[in-house]
């Protein structure tokens, strides 16, 4: 009779985790991004020689100072825009001459 000789296998319980620098890269790619810091913004003083408006016109009488602004540019003023030429026209324009009643849309401002 021959006898066998049993193998004990043992498995050995591993101390270090092989995988944990696998936590780091999980984390970096998947973990939510933190929220960013807001800075507070150092307001700067508005100006107070200007405030910007908003105003109705007429398409009509759009399209007509967007003509004399490019009249402006091709006699050679390069900075002309709608402001500067509204600014102007207000600076000339004489209050005692204005009209009661509002001018036809249709007709616009000659």
């Amino acid at each position: 009779m021959t006898t066998r000789t049993q193998t004990r296998v043992v498995t050995r319980v591993l101390e270090d985790n092989p995988l944990e620098g696998e936590s780091l890269l999980r984390d970096a790619l998947f973990a939510p991004a933190p929220l960013p810091v807001k800075k507070p913004v150092a307001s700067s003083p508005r100006p107070q020689h200007y405030k910007i408006v908003s105003i109705s016109l007429y398409t009509q009488d759009i399209e007509r100072l967007e003509r004399m602004v490019a009249e402006l540019k091709r006699r050679g003023h390069f900075k002309a825009n709608k402001s500067q030429l509204i600014r102007y026209a207000l600076s000339r324009l004489d209050v005692n001459s204005v009209p009661n009643s509002e001018p036809d849309p249709a007709v616009g401002l000659r």
